[in-house]
């Protein structure tokens, strides 16, 4: 049995936003039709300067791959010291029937392009029809993977970004106009910018001062993507008292993601959280009710983006003969 190697720059190449929206919105239905064997996944923390390595596995019976993902962040000294990059990806995907490893292969893309993914089956679901105004608090490489994903779905005509640094915030200007044409405004105020927003994506590490819920017109939509472990946090609480809440795994977000800080600060219940958004996709839960309502997709990132996505790579790869074949034992 031959295993297929894929590096970050053939991966890159085998990778269609389009396509993963499509694939990880079907990932999302099937975890919610009971297609989805995901057990929690694993975080383990360093104390700084070091980040922080999560691991994430799960099955799709609907292809039968089994997938594991192994992602660092937050090694930000990284790119100085040692010349690697702050966060590093691995994914490996085995035939489920045979436990055949299928391939391994760099996950940056993968990681970078499900969670852009994510955010964008959000907003088609979720977001005012009439939503044309995006701001972004981040200006890393998620901030550009959510406005990627985000206009193949919905049109949006006016980006607004804060982040901590001037250079930051020119630099993503720069690379948005130039990649999309879409005018992007940069605001120093976080308040004013998140006033602007029709639609809000929170981008950051979720260790710096939050979004304050006065801040949030009604009928915004916001995509929380930062918090994913207990001791981050990008949104005042107070805010998921005048949402709809709505998550991509209840069990994760409750114990791990935006919404377990709500609960644990006291301001809403386990209870309290609508559903899951593949209930929504499948048509088990209305999406948005009104135009005046607030909605908030808490994203704690799942195994099943991370399988649909990578699972399509690797047939790509087939398809088209990239990859380097090699054997662990014969």
């Amino acid at each position: 049995m031959k295993t297929l190697l894929l590096t970050q720059e053939q991966v890159s190449s085998l990778s269609n936003m389009k396509d993963v929206i499509q694939a990880v919105e079907d990932g999302y239905k099937a975890y919610n039709s009971g297609r989805v064997m995901q057990p929690d996944f694993i975080a383990l923390p360093f104390e700084a300067p070091r980040g922080e390595l999560d691991i994430k596995a799960g099955v799709d019976l609907n292809s039968d791959i089994i997938s594991m993902k192994a992602s660092s962040g937050g090694f930000n000294e990284n790119p100085e010291k040692c010349g690697l990059p702050a966060g590093i990806n691995l994914v490996v995907l085995w035939d489920a029937k045979t436990s055949a490893i299928l391939t391994v292969m760099d996950g940056s893309m993968i990681t970078g392009y499900r969670t852009g993914a994510a955010g964008a089956v959000s907003v088609k679901y979720l977001a005012r029809k009439d939503a044309r105004v995006l701001t972004i608090i981040g200006a890393g490489k998620q901030a550009r993977n959510q406005v990627r994903a985000i206009r193949e779905v919905h049109p949006i005509e006016q980006i607004v970004v804060n982040s901590r640094t001037e250079e930051s915030m020119n630099r993503f200007k720069r690379d948005i106009e130039s990649e999309f044409g879409i005018p992007v405004e940069i605001e120093p105020s976080k308040e004013k910018a998140v006033r602007r927003a029709d639609i809000l994506a929170t981008v950051t590490r979720g260790k710096g001062s939050v979004v304050e819920a006065s801040w949030v017109k009604p009928g915004t939509h916001v995509i929380c993507i930062g918090t994913d472990m207990d001791g981050k946090q990008e949104v005042d609480s107070e805010l998921f008292r005048k949402a709809t809440i709505i998550v991509d795994a209840k069990n994760q977000a409750v114990s791990r993601g935006e919404t377990h800080v709500a609960i644990k600060n006291g301001v809403i219940t386990e209870e309290d959280v609508t559903g899951e958004i593949g209930e929504i996709c499948l048509g088990k839960l209305p999406g948005r009710t009104s135009d005046e309502e607030i909605t908030l997709f808490d994203s704690t990132g799942m195994a099943i983006q991370d399988n649909v996505m990578a699972a399509s790579v690797y047939r790509n790869a087939v398809k088209q003969g990239i990859g380097t074949e090699f054997e662990f034992f014969k």
